[in-house]
């Protein structure tokens, strides 16, 4: 995938059910959901925002501005076989763009790392 093609967009309902049961990676403008498919096929990418965000407007701005996001940056840092879905809050409205761009660099490597082992109990005080 190269900086000028736009990733795989997830379209059904279903994929972004699964994706909101995987990783969830938190950044000022968005929160960044992951799920892994098992495949090698091109990641792809799903936006969310709610109506509470603001109106349609603002709404559709926020999506165009991290689609742009995704498309100029997506192929650097996204993986293989994993669906990613970006919640939108309303700080993506008012952030730099290029703010934005290392806010989704930060994130994609954040949601690559791997996860720390768990305790099996709770720790003996």
């Amino acid at each position: 995938m190269t900086s000028s093609t736009p990733p795989a967009r997830l379209v059904r309902r279903a994929d972004f059910i699964a994706c909101s049961k995987g990783r969830r990676v938190t950044t000022a403008a968005f929160v960044l959901q992951e799920r892994t498919r098992g495949d090698e096929a091109p990641p792809r990418f799903g936006f969310t925002v709610t109506n509470k965000t603001g109106g349609a407007v603002e709404r559709n701005r926020m999506r165009r501005r991290l689609r742009e996001v995704v498309r100029l940056g997506a192929h650097d840092g996204a993986r293989p076989g994993s669906d990613y879905v970006l919640v939108l809050n309303r700080n993506a409205l008012d952030r730099p763009f290029d703010v934005l761009k290392t806010d989704l660099a930060d994130a994609l490597r954040r949601a690559a790392a791997p996860r720390p082992a768990r305790s099996a109990g709770r720790p003996n005080p």
